[in-house]
């Protein structure tokens, strides 16, 4: 492998495999942020990723900023399923060619969906139940588990027609820790040169596809909100009440308003569906 082929097998602009909520539109934004407000190549600087999700953020932030240190924290288990990529990629490449005949998105008939379940149900390897869901169900589906979607009345046909990128220096020299954010945030309040990531599963939206969505609610966010201080990069959405939530605290001067006036904000739409569109929003303060 040449060196330019090994500098391109660490460039990230998406997560390896299936992850939602994973900030690739936001990405330009977001190292745009890290370099107009870290210095360099970030020497002295931390940089926590408090809700790691798939890496990407981590992994974008250690390639922009190397001297940095960086710190992914693994909630959803996201490092067991690259570690067995190569079981995901053989089980896509089996269902592909069972369905080599059927049109893209087409509705599989109940004989081929039963053909499908027989084969996924024989496979010997680990099973991905993300990526199997993005396979066989459209977008907007959170079956967290492989029975539930087995049990589903309907399948489509959505199989990924290559596979998927091995992960080649993916956190590469990024720390990886797994723990909640009310052990985490606490390490890291009283350093200056600390910078908080924060995409938590947005408030008063499905959380079903996170592999812990029984976590975050309403007294979860207020807790994690005594914990917020710049500087820090927060994602959130029209979705959820974070924008409306921070003016609030900052009209009515409530504890700890000083900590989120004059952020700035950056907005981009997302589309569920032709018909369907959203605001995902990168609130900041350095």
């Amino acid at each position: 492998m040449s060196a330019e082929e090994v500098i391109m097998a660490k460039e990230f602009h998406q997560a390896p495999l299936p992850f939602v909520g994973q900030k690739r539109f936001f990405l330009k934004h977001f190292i745009s942020v890290l370099n107009n407000n870290i210095p360099d190549d970030g020497a002295g600087w931390t940089i926590v990723d408090v809700f790691g999700g798939s890496g990407l953020l981590a992994h974008n932030a250690k390639q922009c900023k190397p001297a940095a240190t960086v710190i992914y924290n693994d909630f959803d288990g996201y490092r067991e399923r690259l570690k067995h990529i190569d079981d995901t990629n053989r089980l896509r490449q089996g269902l592909s060619e069972l369905t080599a005949n059927i049109p893209r998105y087409h509705r599989f008939s109940d004989e081929k969906k039963a053909e499908l379940i027989n084969y996924i149900r024989s496979f010997d390897g680990f099973i991905d139940v993300h990526a199997l869901r993005t396979w066989l169900m459209f977008g907007a589906r959170q079956e967290k588990t492989i029975k539930e979607i087995l049990e589903n009345n309907n399948m489509y046909n959505c199989i990924r027609r290559s596979d998927y990128r091995y992960p080649t220096g993916y956190l590469d020299n990024v720390e990886v820790t797994s723990q909640s954010y009310e052990s985490l945030m606490p390490e890291y309040f009283n350093q200056p040169k600390t910078l908080l990531i924060l995409d938590p599963p947005y408030l008063s939206t499905s959380q079903g596809a996170y592999n812990k969505s029984e976590y975050f609610g309403m007294i979860k966010f207020l807790k994690l909100m005594q914990f917020v201080r710049p500087p820090f990069i927060f994602f959130s959405s029209t979705r959820s009440e974070l924008l409306q939530y921070l003016d609030y605290m900052i009209e009515g001067k409530l504890e700890h308003y000083h900590r989120f006036t004059n952020y700035q904000l950056i907005n981009i739409t997302a589309h569920i569906s032709h018909k369907i569109n959203y605001e995902d929003n990168m609130i900041y303060k350095f």
